[in-house]
């Protein structure tokens, strides 16, 4: 049987990756008035940092991460309630950090007016909420793919860091409406059928490493 034929892209596709740093910023907030306040003038950097930094660093170990104002709210304050609304928020419903960040304003405004003595509640010195921005720096690797077939084979040696700037980065933070592995399959390669597919995962319900693996499966299946 004669192989499956590969399109060429119509231009190829270079695999980016990132180097992320902490800053701190030196603001605090020590009770969920300052917290809501904090949120409020932060930048985008800071709630990018404190609603995604899990997805890096505990990818083996959760599949679907607390965001840090969950926690905190949670542990430090012992708003159980308040923590569940926060933690339950679906970040794939929202394309920008501005869109996300209205949400849990919201979730809390609501939260205060409903419990107001909540905002009497002062975490210990030693569990202070530290406010942290996001620096990222962002370099071209040296893999480049025309088709679906060297796409594959550069998705299983890439590092989790590339995997997380393409699916993630690109459509939250750089506020793109889609990832840029679907961008390319579909303005590039024409598989929109493929494209679509990749789309519809919800990142966030997905270790990197499984990510990867279910990329590459839609993809092998495709290509035949």
């Amino acid at each position: 049987m004669a192989e499956k034929e590969i399109k060429t892209a119509a231009e190829p596709f270079r695999f980016y990756t990132q180097l992320h740093l902490s800053e701190l910023t030196g603001l605090r907030a020590s009770n969920l008035p300052e917290l809501l306040n904090l949120i409020k003038e932060a930048s985008d950097s800071a709630i990018y940092h404190h609603t995604h930094r899990f997805l890096l660093q505990h990818q083996y170990l959760s599949p679907e991460p607390p965001n840090d104002f969950a926690y905190w709210v949670t542990v430090a304050l012992g708003e159980d309630c308040l923590g569940e609304k926060l933690a339950s928020i679906d970040t794939m419903k929202y394309l920008t950090i501005h869109d996300l960040r209205e949400k849990i304003v919201a979730t809390i405004e609501a939260y205060l007016k409903a419990c107001p003595n909540s905002a009497k509640r002062f975490a210990s010195e030693d569990e202070v909420f530290y406010l942290i921005k996001c620096v990222s720096f962002i370099m071209p690797t040296a893999y480049v793919t025309n088709d679906l077939r060297g796409f594959v084979e550069i998705l299983k040696k890439i590092t989790i860091d590339s995997i997380y700037f393409h699916m993630f980065e690109a459509r939250l933070r750089l506020e793109r409406k889609t990832n840029d592995f679907s961008l390319w399959i579909e303005g590039m390669i024409g598989d929109k059928e493929l494209a679509g597919k990749i789309l519809k995962l919800d990142p966030y319900t997905y270790t990197l490493e499984d990510l990867r693996k279910t990329i590459i499966q839609m993809t092998e299946k495709r290509i035949g």
